[in-house]
C-alpha cells in the first residue's frame, strides 16, 4: 500500500454538519497528523449547534484532538436535519474559508453517509474545494450506509484509546446515545484495521485521486 499523505503539512480543513462529526470519523487521524506535524494550521467549520452547549463542547474537544496546532474553528447554527433549507449558507461559509486557505488535506463526510445533513456537506464541499485531497470519513450510526472505503490510516492501539477517552470526556451530551459507545467506535476500527494490516485504523472515501504523472499547471509541454 501506497501512503497518499504530503510529506509536508501545513494546512488541513475539518467539516462537519454537527458537533462530534470530526471527532468520531476522523478523530485518532488528527492526534496523529497534529503531532507529526507541529503548528500546522487546522481550520474547522460545523454547520450546526452554534450558540448551544454543542458548540462548547466542540470547541473543547477539537483543542484537545488537535494538538499542537493553530487551531480556527466556525460553528454556525443552521438548524440540524435542515441543512439543504439553508444552502446559500453553507456555500458562503465554504467560499469564505476557500478565500482564507489552501489546505493540503481535507476531512469532511462522505457522499455514501445516509444521513442528509452528512450527505448534503459533502456534495457541496467539493464546489468551493475543487482540487484538493478530501478525505470522507464514515460514521457507524443505525442507518445501514456503511460502504467499503479505499484509504485507511492506521492507528496504534494507546492512540485508539485516547480517541475514545477524548470523545466521552468532551462529549458529555452524546453519552446516551445507543452508537456513541466504546466498543462500537472500537469495533469499527477494529474492522478497518484488519482490512489494512494494522491493528485498528480509521477508514475514508476518496471521489476523485488524480496522479501525478500529467505534467503540472503552467509547465510546458515536451516538444514533439
Amino acid at each position: 500500500m501506497l501512503s497518499l499523505l504530503p510529506e509536508r503539512l501545513d494546512a488541513m480543513l475539518l467539516l462537519g454538519a454537527h458537533c462530534n462529526d470530526i471527532a468520531l470519523g476522523a478523530g485518532g487521524s488528527l492526534l496523529e497528523l497534529c503531532r507529526a506535524h507541529p503548528g500546522v494550521r487546522v481550520s474547522a467549520l460545523v454547520l450546526t449547534g452554534g450558540g448551544s452547549l454543542r458548540e462548547q463542547e466542540e470547541r473543547a474537544a477539537l483543542g484537545a484532538f488537535c494538538p499542537g496546532a493553530q487551531l480556527e474553528v466556525v460553528v454556525l447554527d443552521l438548524p440540524a436535519g435542515k441543512v439543504a433549507t439553508r444552502w446559500e449558507h453553507v456555500m458562503q461559509a465554504l467560499e469564505d474559508l476557500r478565500g482564507r486557505s489552501e489546505p493540503e488535506l481535507i476531512f469532511g463526510p462522505s457522499v455514501h453517509d445516509a444521513m442528509r445533513d452528512h450527505r448534503d456537506l459533502a456534495q457541496l464541499a467539493p464546489t468551493a474545494f475543487r482540487d484538493h485531497l478530501t478525505l470522507g470519513y464514515e460514521i457507524l450510526k443505525w442507518d445501514s450506509d456503511l460502504a467499503q472505503p479505499q484509504g485507511y490510516l492506521p492507528l496504534a492501539e494507546p492512540v485508539m484509546r485516547e480517541k475514545i477517552s477524548k470523545l466521552h470526556e468532551y462529549y458529555g451530551s452524546q453519552r446516551d446515545r445507543t452508537w456513541f459507545d466504546p466498543e462500537t467506535i472500537a469495533g469499527l476500527a477494529r474492522i478497518r484495521g484488519v482490512q489494512c494490516h494494522a491493528r485498528y485504523a480509521e477508514a475514508f472515501h476518496l471521489t476523485k485521486l488524480v496522479l501525478g504523472v500529467a505534467p503540472l499547471p503552467g509547465t510546458a509541454a515536451p516538444e514533439e
